[in-house]
């Protein structure tokens, strides 16, 4: 048998993106336990290394009213993780958790009591925070200059694992800092046998994002971007990690992708435009381009043409950064293509805001897994489902089986494995490699 490295797979639960469609008629709810154990279950069916849930810490507004994607209510992310721990035996916990808002003692005590509860199965998805609307929600307010997420970011990481590595109760030995981005003492909270802390994930794509990755982080959950792409990522990763005394292993790179089957390939490409249709509503692709164009534009019809009007440098909607640094040249460039192809602003949107994907057969897709991780393009995938909680069902019951059969997949969770041992998984030693076959 051709052998291959091991693919790891984590399961995303999605809140604050467009990618769920909850419109469809098999959509779970959002605020409901049942919808987060029966997700986690599949998952878990599936040998999957750990579920993986966002966290909002307030609901974003347009012009004065919650955005539609957003979801009100929605139980706390380490909360729901540690109920899942009592309905899960094996699969890892990772709950995104703000390195800017929170505060070292009480997120080392959450994350530390997640981590004892489930024999050693939680993980921090640590994320910097960049918008105002969130820190009103703060007795800071406001948000931290650029310059400063990061080294916030560390600080917190460096006092939860010197709080991790307290006794607790032992005022002899205070973990404290005052001044600064950090200002706490406390003694450590719950007991732990040493090394034994939750697993690190990060999401940054910066130069900054990945220095902080390769400094802290087992995982870095990222985007694909096509395989040379991801390939350059990954390797600029190893470099980062190689220049830290770190081995290019030591480091998962996970990143985020949807998977559309089909019983053929034409039926899969219909079905994934079908999904993406139903993902950019039409309030959704009005709020995509007024990001763009930094302006309202809720009187245009989403089905017609692109604005003729031009671009302004002001953000359109509380709560929404515009990341493009031209958006003259995007909308120049989004302008020669709808007239090319005459397309409307929801056409626009449907292809622009949508996700990595792999589109085919479960054989195609199966080949197109094992080629990015043979090829060095990931370790593996975070996988994002268009329907919660049954998103992941198909990929579970005929895709794994097929990785699982040609050796690239686990077949059964190692015996007692924590999250950080199940990420550890051996892979097989590249000089054995051989060609996975085509991509999808």
């Amino acid at each position: 048998m051709t052998q291959h490295r091991q693919i790891h797979f984590a399961a995303h639960f999605p809140g604050v993106n467009q990618q769920t469609v909850w419109s469809h008629p098999e959509a779970g709810s959002q605020i409901e336990f049942e919808s987060f154990r029966r997700f986690a279950q599949i998952a878990e069916a599936g040998f999957m290394d750990y579920v993986f849930l966002a966290e909002g810490l307030r609901l974003r507004e347009q012009k004065g009213k919650l955005h539609e994607l957003d979801v009100a209510g929605r139980p706390n992310t380490v909360g729901v993780l540690s109920a899942l721990a009592a309905v899960t035996e094996h699969i890892g916990l990772v709950g995104t958790l703000s390195a800017t808002f929170n505060e070292p003692a009480d997120i080392a005590r959450q994350l530390q009591t997640l981590n004892v509860l489930s024999n050693g199965r939680a993980g921090w998805n640590v994320v910097t925070t960049s918008n105002e609307f969130t820190g009103a929600n703060f007795r800071r307010g406001f948000y931290l200059p650029l310059e400063e997420r990061y080294p916030r970011a560390q600080a917190m990481v460096d006092a939860a694992r010197r709080i991790w590595g307290t006794k607790p109760g032992d005022r002899e030995h205070l973990v404290a800092e005052h001044g600064g981005l950090l200002d706490f003492e406390t003694t450590g909270t719950v007991p732990s046998a040493p090394g034994e802390y939750p697993v690190f994930v990060q999401a940054g794509m910066s130069p900054q994002g990945r220095d902080f990755a390769v400094t802290n982080s087992d995982i870095i959950f990222s985007h694909y971007g096509g395989f040379e792409a991801a390939r350059a990522f990954r390797a600029d990763i190893s470099e980062r990690l190689a220049a830290k005394g770190r081995a290019a292993d030591d480091l998962k790179v996970m990143p985020a992708m949807t998977i559309v089957l089909g019983d053929t390939e034409v039926e899969a490409k219909e079905r994934a435009l079908e999904i993406r249709r139903a993902q950019v509503s039409p309030q959704t692709a009005i709020s995509y381009v007024e990001q763009v164009w930094g302006r309202d534009l809720s009187d245009y019809d989403p089905d017609g043409p692109l604005p003729t009007v031009e671009p302004i440098e002001a953000k359109a909607a509380e709560g929404w950064v515009n990341t493009y640094d031209d958006r003259f040249e995007r909308v120049a460039k989004w302008r020669e293509l709808a007239e090319r192809e005459n397309l409307s602003i929801r056409d626009i949107a449907v292809r622009e805001y949508t996700r990595d994907e792999f589109v085919g057969t479960p054989e195609q897709v199966a080949d197109t897994l094992i080629q990015a991780v043979d090829g060095r393009a990931a370790d593996g995938f975070t996988l994002v489902g268009h329907l919660v909680p049954e998103g992941l069902k198909d990929i579970v019951e005929r895709v794994i089986p097929i990785l699982q059969e040609r050796g690239a997949y686990r077949t059964e969770y190692p015996q007692n494995a924590n999250l950080r041992e199940l990420m550890d998984t051996t892979a097989a030693p590249l000089e054995q490699l051989e060609p996975a076959g085509t991509s999808a």
